[in-house]
């Protein structure tokens, strides 16, 4: 897990853009420079082994912070964080189904709920357009696709499932750069886990992705896959709990972390 923020007015506010109701979108590109995070709330009973869960599957579920069970509130993100309130959308599930997309979880939390928050692509994805990679579903104003795979992650507890994968297509030379840039960042995913044909790894039809929007593949570019931090969502709805909440895919937290805080090179 990591510590120590830096208070930054564009994190800050979109924070509490979020909190008041008028950031409801993707959080892709906002607050350049800056840590964004998915959540998942889960009930007490279930946080020990999906704590575990996280730390055996790091690829897609790296921890960034764990709250105290009952305490929305996460000072070691940034200042005066709210997680009830500073995502810009969620999802409520009872007992594996989808049940809501609401914008604040107030009346929804309670003082035996533990908040995890787990790395997002989008950090490694300022360093690849600051080393000159093209990432279509920012050039396109749209959400990253994402795709549920036939890769097994390692099963704790109650919980197992597939991993979920997020999708840039780059042309070969491009990849391979892409590859050294993001192996930077293990702390938000790192490198990709597959690259090139998205049957090998389960994926039926590239133009339809699960989660998010299709992006345009161009002539020459291969489709290149990272662990998501979709994946805890996953694999919380095979466990179907009677009840928890996650992040609407793409609408994260943003934290003051910085970026360059977490890279390891």
């Amino acid at each position: 897990m990591m510590s120590g923020t830096i208070t930054n007015d564009a994190a800050y506010k979109a924070r509490l853009e979020a909190r008041a109701g008028i950031l409801t979108g993707p959080t892709a590109n906002l607050a350049p420079g800056h840590v964004q995070a998915n959540l998942a709330i889960l009930p007490e009973e279930l946080a020990h082994d999906f704590l575990r869960f996280c730390q055996r599957n790091p690829k897609p579920c790296p921890l960034v912070a764990v709250s105290e069970t009952g305490d929305p509130f996460l000072p070691e993100l940034g200042r005066d964080i709210d997680i009830r309130t500073d995502v810009p959308r969620y999802r409520v599930w009872r007992n594996g189904e989808l049940v809501a997309e609401p914008t604040d979880i107030r009346d929804l939390w309670n003082d035996k709920l533990v908040a995890f928050l787990i790395g997002c692509s989008f950090s490694f994805e300022e360093a690849m357009l600051a080393d000159g990679l093209p990432v279509r579903h920012i050039e396109q104003g749209c959400n990253v696709p994402m795709y549920r795979t036939t890769i097994p992650t390692v099963p704790t507890g109650p919980f197992s499932g597939p991993l979920v994968v997020s999708m840039r297509p780059l042309k070969a030379a491009d990849a391979i750069r892409a590859v050294q840039v993001t192996s930077r960042f293990p702390s938000v995913h790192g490198a990709p886990v597959h690259l090139g044909d998205p049957s090998l790894i389960g994926i039926g039809d590239i133009a339809n992705p699960d989660y998010g929007d299709a992006v345009e593949i161009r002539e020459g570019e291969i489709p290149v896959f990272w662990a998501c931090g979709v994946t805890p969502q996953s694999v919380i709805a095979n466990v179907r709990p009677e009840f928890c909440i996650t992040h609407a895919p793409g609408h994260m937290l943003v934290t003051d972390l910085l970026n360059s805080s977490i890279a390891v090179l």
